[in-house]
């Protein structure tokens, strides 16, 4: 079988059309879609059904898909042992985490580790989906909740403290809640349901309220942390913020500040078979070092 059909199969079948696949493989649709043909005459049994809004694999093709699908997930995965190899602290490091704690914290101190290894190319990427380490769609991740697999190292970074905070011109114009019930009368921003979400109960402030998503027009829904903190600076509601990104911010300022949710776990995790990666060491290392510069 033909290496480079077999990629190409794989990029569609995990795209689910010729045009996406193309624009990840830097083809053109008509070169993608004469390759797959190519590859189903080969092997005499059609791979997709073509349907006008996309493709859906046949049974021939899912049966060649969980093969290419481990096959490809077994080359990076050698790929990604092969330069841990390297005694210089060099090349690609993919790096997963939500898009608050990429935008807010991790992103702007990032100089600091591309003095110190410029031959380190870092990507991050800030996506509050759960991006799978083991089929190395990422080489680590920053994750706000405990990881239950077993093939992954796990190190506990710290535990983000999260307070209601509303600025100061928005508390001036609708007044300071003096309590729980209060806050139902106030403009409330949190998550959209039916998305991912950066960590688990991110609506708690609703939901001490009492207020559904659903029926209330006091709410304003984002799915972006950092836009949220925005909004609650410019005096568009109250919100539920982490303490370390409103705690410089002389504009805001906490709300029933014995009324909290509960702290939220930040952990650092890669596979086992990266044990002996330089670059995940070093990148661990850095941040157990901005942890330690942080009051979560």
């Amino acid at each position: 079988m033909d290496w480079d059909k077999l990629r190409i199969f794989h990029a569609v079948a995990e795209a689910g059309s010729f045009t996406h696949a193309g624009e990840k493989l830097n083809l053109s649709q008509s070169a993608v879609s004469r390759q797959i043909s190519t590859l189903e005459e080969s092997l005499g049994v059609p791979l997709f059904h073509r349907h006008a809004r996309g493709l859906i694999l046949t049974e021939q093709g899912e049966l060649l898909q969980k093969t290419a699908k481990d096959i490809f997930t077994k080359l990076a995965m050698i790929e990604g042992q092969i330069l841990d190899t390297k005694q210089l602290p060099e090349g690609p490091l993919r790096i997963t985490t939500t898009e608050f704690i990429g935008s807010t914290w991790l992103a702007p101190r990032l100089e600091e580790l591309q003095i110190a290894y410029p031959g380190i190319q870092l990507t991050l990427l800030m996506d509050d989906r759960v991006l799978n380490l083991g089929m190395r769609e990422a080489d680590a991740a920053i994750r706000l909740y405990k990881p239950e697999q077993p093939d992954l190292i796990q190190r506990q970074l710290a535990t983000i403290n999260f307070h209601i905070y509303g600025s100061r011109d928005y508390l001036q114009k609708f007044g300071h809640p003096k309590n729980i019930k209060d806050l139902h009368n106030h403009k409330l921003i949190g998550y959209p349901d039916g998305g991912p979400s950066p960590f688990a109960d991110p609506n708690w402030l609703f939901r001490i309220a009492g207020i559904h998503t659903d029926d209330n027009s006091n709410l304003l829904m984002m799915n972006s942390l950092y836009a949220i903190h925005r909004a609650v600076e410019a005096g568009a509601g109250l919100a539920m913020l982490p303490d370390y990104l409103a705690q410089d911010n002389e504009n805001i300022e906490i709300i029933l500040p014995d009324v909290k949710p509960a702290g939220v776990d930040m952990y650092f995790v890669y596979p086992e078979e990266r044990r002996n990666s330089q670059r995940i060491a070093i990148f661990r290392d850095f941040l157990v070092g901005l942890v330690q510069k942080t009051a979560f």
